[in-house]
Order: structure tokens, then C-alpha cells, then sequence
């Protein structure tokens, strides 16, 4: 029985529809699996992100961490120095008035070092000089905060006064160098006959 032309047209529109309908399914199934690949690649790409900038982090906290530890020491090696050389200060002003009770003045910021440099500077002291020595620091009258550190040390009644301030030490300086300075500003004078 020969097919009319209807019917060949009908068998061909549900061919063309059965195969539109296996290529959008397929074109379905290719765009799921691309979706997936996608996100297992974007997964994988940015777990592998996340672990190098952990480590990157971890590498920079370590380094922080280490330059905390220098700068720490450094500071712990500059504070063992500045009582080192407070000590010296003091132990030079007990030898210079070496009186059995002493007064000492420090800027107020300084009143820690200074403490622990009069603890670590009575024992020297005393076995440099085999005599005792009271030590009291003044909390009433601290030093100026403006100046450069030091300190100034009295007898008991404040009658006598040995200043060891860095403020002291360049004046001192400069009284000394003042017949050399005044030669290099003005030149020799021909008319003295003693230099002080």
C-alpha cells in the first residue's frame, strides 16, 4: 500500500521532532557535565589558591614573628646598656662624694632603671670604698623631662651637688674648649701670655 504524500510528511515531522528532541536532550546532558567539570576544575583551582595564600600568610607571620623576637632582643640588649651606663653614672657620683648618705634625682621616666642601677651600684661601691653608703632616690623633685637622662646626686643636706646629666658633661666640655674655640673664631691672641 503506497504511503501518500501526507503521510510521508507526518513520518517525517516526528522523525525531525524525535531527532530535535535527542539533541537537545543530549545537548543537556553535554551542558550538565561541562557544569560539573566547571565546578570541580573552579573547586580544585581555588582550594589550590587558598593553600598557597595559608602558606603565604604562614610564611609572613613567621617572618613578623621573627622580627619581633630581633626587635626584642635588641631593646632587652638596649635597656641592659642604659642600666649599665646608669650604674656607671652613679658609681662615678658615690666616688666623688663619698658620703655615707646619698641623694639621688633622675627624670621621672627614668625612675625604674635608676632604681635598679642604685641596687646593682651600692655592693660595687661599697667593696670598691669598704664603707656603707644609704642610698635614698627622690620622688619629689624629679629632674626636668626635656633633658637628654643623667643624674644628679647630693650629700645628705644637699649642700654638695655632683650632676652627671648629659647637659652637665657637654657644659663641662665646652668650658674646657673654650680657649680653642675662641682661637678658631677670632685666632691666636698676640698680647696673652698664659692660655686657661
Amino acid at each position: 500500500m503506497a504511503l501518500s504524500d501526507a503521510d510521508v510528511q507526518k513520518q517525517i515531522k516526528h522523525m525531525m521532532a524525535f531527532i530535535e528532541q535527542e539533541a537537545n536532550e543530549k545537548a543537556e546532558e553535554i551542558d550538565a557535565k561541562a557544569e560539573e567539570e566547571f565546578n570541580i576544575e573552579k573547586g580544585r583551582l581555588v582550594q589550590t589558591q587558598r593553600l598557597k595564600i595559608m602558606e603565604y600568610y604562614e610564611k609572613k607571620e613567621k617572618q613578623i614573628e621573627q622580627q619581633k623576637k630581633i626587635q626584642m632582643s635588641n631593646l632587652m640588649n638596649q635597656a641592659r646598656l642604659k642600666v649599665l651606663k646608669a650604674r656607671d653614672d652613679l658609681i662615678s657620683g658615690f666616688y666623688q662624694l663619698l658620703e655615707p648618705r646619698l641623694v639621688v634625682r633622675c627624670r621621672k621616666q627614668d625612675l625604674s632603671m635608676v632604681k635598679t642601677a642604685v641596687q646593682k651600684s651600692i655592693p660595687i661601691y661599697k667593696n670598691a670604698t669598704k664603707r656603707d653608703v644609704d642610698v635614698h632616690i627622690d620622688q619629689d623633685n624629679f629632674l626636668p623631662e626635656d633633658i637628654a637622662g643623667g643624674v644628679e646626686i647630693y650629700n645628705s643636706d644637699g649642700k654638695i651637688k655632683v650632676s652627671n646629666t648629659l647637659e652637665s658633661r657637654l657644659d663641662l666640655v665646652a668650658q674646657q674648649m673654650m680657649p680653642e674655640i675662641r682661637v678658631a673664631l677670632f685666632g691666636a691672641n698676640a698680647n696673652r701670655k698664659f692660655l686657661d
